[in-house]
């Protein structure tokens, strides 16, 4: 039988913990197990390393010196391991992409981009309302990229280790049913828009509804909001006629609802890529932030309310997002 590292560290805990009954629940043992475990380490090394006494063991010379030893060399070992997993992580994160996303219109550009980089590598996707959630699943290695959102003023924290891009910065775009007579005008004043009734999202930590709240405090009014509802069921409220609401300028239009932009751009959102610095993607990360910019130019054009806004506002400066 040869000495294996296991065996240094049953001698350390016997050590540190000053008896054979300690060092066995530590190392959730049974006494009489550890006790014979310490008998054929001894015999391996050709002498006793512990004197038993009522209070406890206590080191011999030769004990001390396999210690002395054996404290040297565990550290070492334990960064070896941690390196080996880590680098067995990231060989296994190559053959398995894990892509999350709010709710944007990026997800599937994203999803293209990965496969047509990495035309091997297992791909699977989930959603979050919350970009900080999945900051959090970046950070910890949940989740190799991610496409996120924020408003100005509520620009996402960098955690290390997680790489933030700028998409794109767009305005914010009034959702209103086709029927609303603000729906014949080009542009929709927001101070109009905040006298009807509103579907808004629920409070959260991506704070959509904290920004859409504070930004309609300057006109001194604030949304009137008997409906909480999100995706599809807010889409459905403003389609019956029952409330306005807001949405992304690339929102694509159905049959019942329109889309207008607001006057004056009050309110902006801004698209972000993420990607962990160590990941599998980090050498692939700009080719994919410029496929994913191209396909969101081409989905732009798409959309003609945000098309004319364009054309309106060539030239016009920007909100104050921070890249």
């Amino acid at each position: 039988m040869d000495l294996e590292i296991r065996h240094l560290r049953v001698v350390c805990t016997i050590a540190d913990a000053g008896s054979l009954t300690r060092a066995a629940t530590e190392l959730h043992m049974t006494q009489p197990g550890i006790s014979a475990q310490l008998r054929r380490i001894e015999a391996m090394l050709g002498g006793c390393l512990f004197d038993r006494r009522q209070q406890g063991t206590v080191p011999t010379p030769l004990g001390e010196l396999v210690l002395g030893r054996a404290q040297a060399i565990l550290p070492s070992i334990d960064e070896l391991l941690t390196d080996t997993a880590r680098a067995t992580r990231r060989m296994s994160a190559a053959a398995r992409i894990r892509v999350g996303s709010v709710g944007a219109p990026l997800l599937g550009h994203l999803l293209l981009a990965v496969k047509a980089l990495l035309p091997e590598a297992e791909v699977t996707s989930r959603c979050r309302y919350s970009p900080l959630d999945l900051l959090e699943d970046l950070a910890a290695g949940r989740l190799e990229v991610a496409v996120l959102g924020d408003h100005p003023g509520q620009e996402l924290p960098r955690p290390e280790g997680v790489a933030l891009h700028t998409i794109a910065t767009e305005p914010v775009f009034a959702l209103l049913p086709a029927t609303h007579p603000l729906a014949a005008r080009d542009e929709v004043p927001l101070p109009e828009l905040l006298q009807e009734d509103w579907a808004v999202p629920r409070p959260a930590a991506d704070r959509t509804r904290e920004y859409w709240s504070s930004v309609s405090a300057l006109t001194g009014r604030t949304p009137c909001a008997p409906y909480e509802a999100e995706g599809r069921q807010l889409i459905e409220i403003v389609r019956a006629g029952l409330a306005v609401s807001l949405c992304q300028c690339t929102f694509i239009e159905v049959p019942g609802v329109v889309v207008r932009p607001l006057a004056g751009n009050p309110l902006w959102y801004r698209h972000i890529l993420a990607w962990r610095d160590d990941g599998p993607l980090a050498a692939a990360g700009t080719e994919i932030l410029s496929r994913v910019v191209e396909d969101y130019r081409s989905a732009c054009t798409t959309s003609p309310a945000y098309a004319l806004w364009q054309e309106r506002n060539r030239g016009a400066p920007r909100a104050p997002h921070h890249s």
